[in-house]
């Protein structure tokens, strides 16, 4: 039944074009730009268990580094032709994927918040380069007209085949995730998550695997930014801030960090909340309190997440604090 399960799910979703307004489409493609560099920072803190507060900036880079190459740039010591959409979002991806393995590099020699305070501080000098450099980035005055999506040579214009590509680009991320997950390499990850002394004597090259979560994280953000990018058409440093990484921390925390739904479920419920308060007609200021007291009552009485309470209710197994099923069947092979 579970694959019938899972094909009926993803037709499911694949019609909402075809009976969705364009409001709607717009806040489920940008719920599901975002709901992919939540998967991103999951498999960071929830698997590897490093927390990363400054994920945006990879965000940020695969957005600038996109726009820039489908644009064209041309700065004193190089310059370069526009080039088509697809190369644009690989470089971007790229970019993303090697400021992570750069910053993994650097930042893993420490842990905990010396780890917290580096990955901020990176957030902060891209977003500073981003406002600065005005000949590259035309600072806050913003990248514009970058052009839309593309596949071959069908130009994406309008939303619904916008959502399409969304929603493929999410699937592959949370394929992607499940089986990196259920490898050598993510069943390491658990274990350093679990207990690093242990998972290192017994042979887990800590660095390495470390190193490893940060370059795929980062890449998928990188995706999820050069999504963001060719469908808004317009870049600027705001896409740096603060509080987009803790949008996806949000997603990741509420839904259940660990847990492969955990960010699908957190990215439809708190992607939606603000538009559903909006609609009401509610005060911005009166919806960021509801906001923030929904995520209270969900950290509180669901500590481990949505994901996990459900699993156990599900199951009989009573608490909602019990361990997330997915890490303890993945940790324990690797202990």
């Amino acid at each position: 039944m579970k694959p019938l399960l899972i094909a009926f799910g993803l037709g499911l979703l694949a019609s909402v074009p075809l009976w969705a307004d364009a409001y709607l489409l717009h806040v489920l493609i940008i719920t599901g730009i975002f709901m992919v560099a939540a998967i991103s920072l999951n498999l960071l803190l929830g698997y590897a268990g490093q927390l990363s507060l400054g994920h945006v900036a990879f965000f940020g880079i695969g957005a600038y580094a996109s726009a820039l190459v489908s644009l064209g740039f041309d700065v004193s010591f190089f310059a370069l032709k526009p080039k088509p959409v697809w190369i644009a979002m690989l470089t971007g991806i790229i970019a993303a994927g090697l400021c992570g393995w750069f910053i993994g590099r650097l930042s893993f020699k420490v842990r905990g918040a010396y780890f917290v305070i580096v990955s901020i501080s990176f957030a902060e000098v891209v977003r500073l380069v981003a406002v600065n450099w005005v000949e590259l980035t035309q600072g806050p005055m913003a990248l514009n007209n970058i052009p839309p999506l593309t596949l071959g040579s069908l130009t994406l214009w309008k939303k619904p085949e916008n959502y399409w590509l969304v929603l493929a680009v999410a699937v592959v991320s949370f394929v992607l995730v499940k089986r990196l997950v259920g490898s050598k390499a993510g069943r390491a990850m658990i274990a350093l998550r679990e207990n690093e002394p242990l998972a290192a004597s017994v042979g887990v090259d800590v660095t390495r695997t470390l190193v490893l979560a940060t370059i795929v994280s980062a890449a998928m953000a990188g995706a999820a930014g050069a999504l963001y990018a060719h469908y808004v058409r317009i870049v600027d440093p705001d896409v740096f801030l603060f509080i987009y990484t803790v949008t996806m921390v949000i997603m990741v925390v509420t839904g259940g960090k660990g847990t492969l739904a955990g960010p699908i479920v957190g990215g439809i419920i708190f992607g939606f909340v603000p538009e559903f308060l909006r609609a009401m007609a509610i005060q911005p200021e009166v919806q960021w309190i509801i906001y923030g007291t929904l995520m209270i009552l969900v950290v509180y009485f669901l500590p481990q997440g949505i994901v996990p309470a459900v699993r156990n209710w599900w199951n009989g197994r009573g608490s909602a604090a019990d361990p997330p099923a997915d890490a303890r069947a993945a940790a324990e092979p690797a202990t």
